[in-house]
């Protein structure tokens, strides 16, 4: 193996499943092994105390940790790479935030079996999206295995990582990266403004903002295909609408004009809430 396993976390839940689908295809481009963790709260408990989980398995009396883990090696069981999976106390994201200094990608379900129903993204993706050590990738939608990986940028220093990370991910995958970069253009109440407001040099301003971000990358990776992309309007809106033509969306947490101390930013945010692919954060 190439380097530390692929993290997982598991609950049980559909999306979690799909998480390690996910996680054993990015096992087989990297040459890893993937390593499924269940983050347990009750399993310090004393009532828990001298239960012996193998005689447990040996009778098929599984608690809802073990069924989870047992699923989820079952759904790698034909992975052409090592798969592991354990038990871990503590509350999930916490658990999978600690394990991430460990590793060098994390990927979780977008929701898990707790909460409502219909909440698109669910509290520990959340936390553990803004908060992990490495790279998280979350389910969303489909995950194809054709289409470009798309990534947004805005200019700000947090662009280089969420661009190293693609550029990589395009060459394992063999896939054209798509490079967007969209800004809103001012709001003028007054209609008569609008003829008067001068889009060249804006226009201008912005496509040297996108060279000069893929710049050293593009001489890093020459064999990647990179199609720069410049658009008006809400940045999110951006990045949802073309997810529907990508294989992976990449983002950094947080970007411009986000209020200190917040570690999602509401592009990241509104992206894990509506997205058409699986997308990767990264802090």
């Amino acid at each position: 193996m190439a380097g530390p396993p692929i993290l997982v976390g598991v609950d049980g839940s559909a999306p979690s499943l799909a998480a390690v689908d996910l996680a054993i295809r990015e096992a087989v481009l990297r040459d890893r092994a993937v390593r499924l963790v269940f983050g347990d709260t009750w399993a310090d408990h004393p009532a828990w105390a001298g239960n012996d989980p193998a005689a447990d398995l040996a009778v098929g009396l599984l608690s809802e940790p073990q069924q989870a883990i047992r699923d989820a090696t079952d759904r790698a069981a034909t992975a052409q790479v090592p798969v592991t999976g354990e038990i871990l106390a503590g509350d999930p994201a916490t658990v999978l935030i600690r394990e991430s200094a460990r590793t060098d990608l994390l990927v979780i379900g977008h929701r898990g079996r707790g909460g409502f129903a219909e909440l698109l993204l669910g509290s520990v993706a959340i936390k553990v999206s803004a908060h992990a050590a490495c790279p998280v990738m979350i389910t969303r939608g489909a995950a194809p295995d054709d289409g470009d990986v798309l990534v947004g940028v805005d200019g700000s220093a947090s662009d280089d990582a969420p661009l190293g990370f693609a550029f990589h991910e395009a060459a394992l995958r063999d896939a054209d990266l798509r490079v967007l970069h969209a800004w809103d253009r001012p709001h003028l109440s007054n209609p008569g403004l609008l003829l008067q407001y001068e889009t060249g040099p804006e226009n201008a301003a912005h496509a040297r903002l996108l060279t000069d971000a893929v710049q050293d990358w593009t001489r890093k990776y020459p064999n990647v295909t990179m199609h720069r992309e410049l658009t008006t309007g809400r940045p999110a809106d951006a990045i949802v609408d073309a997810s529907g033509h990508a294989q992976l969306v990449v983002l950094g947490v947080r970007g411009h004009a986000q209020l200190p101390g917040r570690r999602l930013g509401s592009v990241s945010h509104t992206v894990l809430h509506h997205t058409a692919c699986p997308v990767v954060i990264l802090r």
